[in-house]
C-alpha cells in the first residue's frame, strides 16, 4: 500500500505547489495514479500566502484529487477566531491568542488584506476579518477531519496519545500533542505519520515518522511517498530513503 503525504505548509503556496510536481513525478515514476496525498495541517499562518493555499487546495479536491486535508492547530485557532462568536483555543498559553505575534494569524490576515493595527482590539477586528475571509474557506476549516487511517498507517498533525484506542483520540491532542507522544517508545499499532513539531529533515523513529522540516519558520515543505512502514523523501533526483533513527520499540 502506498500514500504520498506533504508536511506542515504555513502559507507557503509556492512550496506546496513545488512539492505536489515532486509526487507526480513520482506517481509517474511507478505508474500510480491512486494513492492519497496527505497533508498533515497547518496550512496557514507565518507565511505569505495562506489564502492561496487554501484556495488551492480547495480547487484540487473539488476537481476529484485524491487528496486528504487534516487540520493542524494553526488552522483549528483560525477557525476558531472567525466564528460569529470569536474563540481562543484552550490549548494556548494563557496570555497568547491567534494574533499573538509568535503564532502568525497576522500573517494570514494579511493574505485577505486584513491589516492588523498594533493595539487593535478582537471586537473591532473581527467583523473586518470575518467579512475578508470567504464564508467556503471558514467551512473548510471547519469541516477539516483531525486524522486519516489507511491501512498500517494512520496520519495527524501532532500526533496521538499513547495508551488511547486511536478511534477514541480526542482532537486537542490530534492537533497539539507533543512530549507525551514524542517520549513514548511503544508500538502504537499503525506507524503514526505527523507533524506539528519541526525537524531538521524527515524522520523516521520507528513507531512515527516526523515530516514537518519548518516552513513555518522558512525552511522546506517535504514530501514524502509511504510504502508499508518505509518511507522516502521525494527531490529533484527522485527518492532518498528515510532511515529508521533507532531500533523499533527498543528493550
Amino acid at each position: 500500500m502506498r500514500a504520498y503525504a506533504i508536511g506542515d505548509i504555513h502559507g507557503h503556496l509556492d512550496k506546496l505547489e513545488a512539492a505536489h510536481a515532486l509526487i507526480a513525478e513520482d506517481r509517474a515514476r511507478c505508474g500510480d495514479d491512486d494513492a492519497p496525498v496527505v497533508h498533515i495541517g497547518d496550512l496557514v499562518d507565518r507565511g505569505p500566502d495562506c489564502k492561496g493555499v487554501i484556495q488551492y487546495l480547495i480547487d484540487g479536491q473539488a476537481r476529484g484529487e485524491n487528496w486528504v486535508v487534516l487540520k493542524g492547530n494553526h488552522d483549528r485557532m483560525m477557525e476558531m477566531f472567525l466564528r460569529k462568536h470569536p474563540m481562543v483555543d484552550t490549548q494556548l498559553l494563557i496570555d497568547h491568542n491567534w494574533l499573538h505575534p509568535r503564532i502568525g494569524g497576522i500573517d494570514t490576515l494579511a493574505s485577505y488584506g486584513v491589516e492588523v493595527p498594533e493595539g487593535i482590539r478582537t471586537y473591532q477586528l473581527h467583523p473586518k476579518a470575518r467579512a475578508a475571509v470567504p464564508e467556503r474557506h471558514r467551512d473548510y476549516l471547519a469541516n477539516l477531519p483531525s486524522s486519516y487511517r489507511l491501512g498500517d498507517l494512520y496520519f495527524a498533525h501532532a500526533g496521538i496519545r499513547p495508551g488511547v484506542p486511536l478511534d477514541q483520540q480526542a482532537e486537542d491532542d490530534l492537533c497539539w500533542i507533543r512530549k507525551e507522544f514524542h517520549q513514548s517508545n511503544v508500538d502504537h499499532g499503525p506507524l503514526i505519520v505527523h507533524g506539528h513539531t519541526p525537524v531538521d529533515e524527515v524522520t523516521h523513529y520507528g513507531n512515527r515518522l516526523n515530516i514537518d522540516t519548518g516552513a513555518g519558520h522558512g525552511k522546506a515543505i517535504s514530501a514524502v511517498v509511504i510504502e508499508g512502514r518505509d518511507a522516502w523523501l521525494l527531490g529533484a533526483g527522485g527518492r532518498e530513503k528515510v532511515v529508521q533513527e533507532k531500533p523499533l520499540f527498543p528493550v
